[in-house]
C-alpha cells in the first residue's frame, strides 16, 4: 500500500510488486511511475474524450478485458460522461488530470483507449485516423503506405500526423475542425483510402476481409465511429517490453520499429525533444468543401 498525491488528490496505491509484464520484471508499481512521469505530457491528448479501459488483473499472461462502464467506487473527484448508446445509455470515465491517469494504472489499466470526439461535441470527430498494419510484419511496407497517405492529406491542405502504436504498425492522423458527423468524416477517409488503393493497387487496398488483402496493407479508418476508439499517444500496450505508443517525426520513420519506445527507455527520448503532437489541434483544417463532394 502506498499514496501518490498529484493535482491536490491523493490516490492510494496497492499491490506494486505485482507482476503485470512477467517476461520482463515489470511491476504495477512500475507502470503507475510511468503513468505518473508521462502524465503532463499524456493527458492533454486524453482530456475530454470518453475513455474504455483494458486491464489486465493478472497480468498481461493472464488475459485482461475492455470496461467501458465506469465503476460505481471510483472515487467521485474523477470525472465521467454520461453517453447514449443502443438501448440506454452509459457512464464514461474522463482522464482528465494525472492523479486519474494515476488511479487508473493502479485498476490495473494497461492501455486507455479514447474517443476521436470530445465531450462537448460527442458526435463530431476532431481526428482523421488511418490505422496501417504490416501484412506478415513487413513494417517496410507500413512506412511506405504511411507516406502515401500523407501525401494524399497534405494535397487537400491536412496535416498529417504520425504514431508508432507500439503494437504493430503505425497510425497516420489528421486533425480537423469539428463541424461534421462521424458518419461524413469517415465516408470521406474512405474516399481517401479508396483513391490511394486505386493508386497503389499492388500495395494497398480498402477490403476488409482478409484472406482477400493478398499481402496488401490495408487502409482502416473503422475508427472513425461514434463510440469507437483508438490507442492515444504514450499509452501503454500489454505486450512483452511494454512498448509504448509513441507520436514521432516524419523523418524519423525511416529508422523506427512499431514498439522501439517502451516505459524503460521512452524518458530519454522526451528528454531530448518535445511531444512532436503537443500542437496538433492547432493545425485541424476544414473539410467542409472536400466532405461536400464526396
Amino acid at each position: 500500500m502506498g499514496t501518490i498525491t498529484l493535482d491536490h488528490r491523493t490516490v492510494e496505491t496497492s499491490s506494486l510488486d505485482k507482476m503485470l509484464f512477467p517476461s520482463d520484471g515489470i511491476t504495477k508499481g512500475e507502470l503507475i511511475d510511468y503513468y505518473r512521469r508521462i502524465a503532463d505530457t499524456m493527458v492533454p491528448h486524453l482530456e475530454g474524450r470518453p475513455l474504455t479501459m483494458r486491464r489486465f488483473p493478472d497480468g498481461i499472461n493472464g488475459g485482461g478485458f475492455y470496461q467501458q462502464e465506469m465503476p460505481d467506487y471510483f472515487p467521485e473527484w474523477i470525472e465521467r460522461v454520461e453517453v447514449e448508446k443502443k438501448g440506454g445509455k452509459i457512464v464514461h470515465a474522463l482522464c482528465n488530470d494525472a492523479a486519474t491517469l494515476v488511479y487508473l494504472a493502479n485498476q490495473n489499466t494497461i492501455t486507455p483507449h479514447v474517443w476521436l470526439s470530445r465531450t462537448d461535441r460527442l458526435h463530431e470527430p476532431d481526428q482523421i485516423v488511418f490505422d496501417l498494419d504490416p501484412p506478415g510484419g513487413d513494417f517496410g511496407a507500413v512506412r511506405k503506405a504511411a507516406q502515401y497517405v500523407r501525401e494524399n492529406l497534405e494535397e487537400r491542405g491536412l496535416t498529417a500526423f504520425v504514431m508508432t502504436t507500439g503494437s504493430s504498425g503505425v497510425h497516420v492522423r489528421a486533425p480537423i475542425r469539428r463541424k461534421h458527423p462521424f458518419d461524413a468524416v469517415r465516408q470521406y477517409a474512405r474516399a481517401i483510402a479508396a483513391e490511394l488503393a486505386a493508386q497503389y493497387p499492388e500495395e494497398l487496398t480498402v477490403e476488409q476481409r482478409k484472406n482477400k488483402r493478398r499481402g496488401r496493407i490495408y487502409l482502416d479508418v473503422m475508427r472513425i465511429a461514434y463510440a469507437q476508439t483508438a490507442v492515444p499517444p504514450y499509452a501503454v500496450r500489454a505486450r512483452a517490453g511494454a512498448p509504448v505508443a509513441t507520436p514521432i517525426e516524419w523523418h524519423e520513420l525511416h529508422s523506427v520499429e512499431p514498439d522501439s519506445y517502451r516505459i524503460r527507455n521512452i524518458f530519454r527520448r522526451m528528454g531530448q525533444k518535445e511531444d512532436p503532437w503537443k500542437r496538433m489541434a492547432e493545425a485541424a483544417a476544414d473539410i467542409r468543401p472536400s466532405v461536400d463532394a464526396t
